[in-house]
């Protein structure tokens, strides 16, 4: 150790002295640790050297034996020593490559693993970017059911309260069969006229079956004078005897007026011809009396439909076109199905009534086809094959109700020349108290119903403005603010008259 000395008298304390000492030795131990690996490097290298050195001997003495060997067979001991040499040379090379390679690549993989594993890769961040879409949109659909879950919620709610609140407030639905006892022919002709009716047309029934009691016990009905607003058959002053008929009656002498309209010419108005009818029916004395007669009747009896019709007719509230274009439908589809009774039986499958059908009303949606065909006896249970007696469906009772199936045709029509004047409506964007010009109605007809014939579409303006066709302007002609009707006015005449689709709609193709 190495012994340290210091001046006396400068008074430093022990700590610091041995901190000092131990300092120094530090740097000594330093030094010799130096000196021993300079010397340990010296030694290294001058093993390498003898070890270079005996090796070189080795391969000299290899060579020499090589030379010395029999089995080569004179070649030159130069030469193949020195081709050795090279030999030797290639293969240090080599090894110093191949290591390289092995140390730079020795973690690289094929690259058919590669591309296989990217592809990999790639179908499984495919995979992963769709799961994600598809969650987002899960989440979305799932916000929305939420959002429609609580809407529901509180819809319930609110039918509930307003349920508790009617279910508090209404009164009771009425036991309709307390009419049995009341009604005329008891409770089986009381179940007759009460199926498949809602309480507001038992309601009418029931009226009826009052007013008719009512109207037997009166023997005079009183004139209603010459006033303007008096149609023309009831035109007296008065009284008039009641003829009472029964329903069936009626029925027949209003069947039996309107086949005599069909066939004439139909110069006179409707309510004309009928007083003229009845004058050559029954004679001049009684004509009126049968006039106020068969008015109270078919006035009270409206769920008859013959007598609702033919009430329509007297009172202007309809054309007799409308029940004459449905007749020539009834007789159209009759000869459709006709037709396709090939073996002349009265007996055709359901396919060959779809056909019929679709034939007849080529614009008719499909699901009225299906309502048609369900009110002729099909259901869904039954098969395409089953066979219908088609006669059965055109059938009227004695009191001239017809089957089902017409009243079905009936009720279709109605409902189509409602959507038809709600389709006008909409296309003129008009309310009904606006006025409308005869222009604006003609392109908003033309747009809705792009199959519209010059002359047809002329019918219907000239019912829509009530002026004569004659007198109708040409398309392009008429001035913008010449002819003005109210819409409500306008819409009203066309309800009268026959009015039907003449071509397919433009954004549904035909049946």
């Amino acid at each position: 150790m190495l012994a340290v000395r210091l001046p006396e008298g400068h008074g430093l304390p022990e700590a610091a002295v041995l901190q000092l000492r131990d300092h120094f030795e530090v740097s000594k131990l330093r030094k010799n640790l130096a000196e021993e690996y300079l010397h340990y490097l010296s030694e290294r290298d001058a093993r390498k050297i003898l070890i270079a050195d005996l090796n070189e001997l080795r391969y000299q003495r290899e060579d020499m034996s090589l030379a010395q060997s029999p089995g080569i067979w004179g070649e030159d001991p130069v030469k193949l020593t020195l081709a050795l040499k090279m030999t030797r040379q290639d293969l240090t090379r080599t090894q110093m490559e191949l290591n390289t390679m092995k140390a730079n690549f020795g973690d690289v993989v094929p690259r058919r693993d590669f591309e296989m594993q990217e592809k990999t890769n790639k179908d499984l961040q495919e995979q992963l970017d769709s799961l994600r879409d598809d969650y987002e949109e899960v989440c979305k659909e799932h916000e929305l059911l939420l959002q429609l879950h609580m809407t529901t919620l509180k819809e319930r709610d609110q039918f509930y309260s307003e349920l508790q609140e009617i279910q508090r407030t209404s009164t009771p639905r009425p036991d309709w069969t307390k009419c049995e006892g009341v009604v005329a022919g008891g409770p089986d002709r009381w179940q007759m006229l009460a199926e498949g009716k809602n309480s507001d047309q038992l309601v009418d029934v029931l009226l009826e079956e009052i007013g008719e009691g009512l109207l037997r016990e009166k023997d005079f009905f009183p004139g209603l004078g010459y006033g303007e607003a008096i149609p023309s058959f009831l035109r007296f002053d008065g009284i008039v005897e009641n003829k009472k008929p029964t329903k069936k009656d009626v029925v027949n002498l209003l069947k039996d007026a309107w086949k005599e309209r069909l066939v004439e010419e139909q110069k006179e108005k409707f309510p004309d011809f009928f007083f003229n009818f009845l004058e050559n029916r029954f004679g001049p004395g009684d004509a009126m009396a049968w006039a106020y007669t068969i008015f109270e009747n078919i006035k009270l009896f409206r769920s008859n439909e013959v007598m609702s019709q033919f009430y329509a007719l007297l009172m202007g509230k309809r054309s007799e076109s409308v029940y004459i274009k449905q007749k020539e439908t009834v007789v159209q589809l009759l000869k459709e199905m006709t037709n396709a009774d090939s073996q002349n039986e009265g007996l055709i499958t359901m396919e060959n009534l779809s056909t019929a059908l679709k034939s007849t009303f080529p614009f008719k949606r499909e699901e009225r086809i299906q309502q048609l065909m369900e009110a002729g006896g099909w259901h869904s249970n039954s098969s395409n094959a089953d066979l219908l007696n088609y006669h059965s469906l055109f059938i009227e009772d004695e009191e001239g109700q017809s089957m089902p199936f017409v009243q079905k045709l009936w009720e279709q029509y109605m409902d189509e020349k409602d959507e038809y004047l709600q389709e006008l409506k909409q296309e003129l964007g008009l309310e009904l108290h606006d006025k409308v010009t005869l222009p604006k109605v003609r392109e908003a007809l033309m747009n809705i119903d792009p199959g519209l014939d010059k002359q047809t579409l002329n019918s219907y303006l000239s019912q829509a403005f009530q002026l004569p066709m004659t007198e109708l302007p040409e398309e392009g002609e008429e001035k913008e603010e010449g002819i003005v009707e109210q819409l409500q006015i306008a819409l009203e005449q066309l309800q009268m008259i026959d009015l039907r689709r003449m071509g397919p709609r433009e954004q549904e193709p035909a049946s």
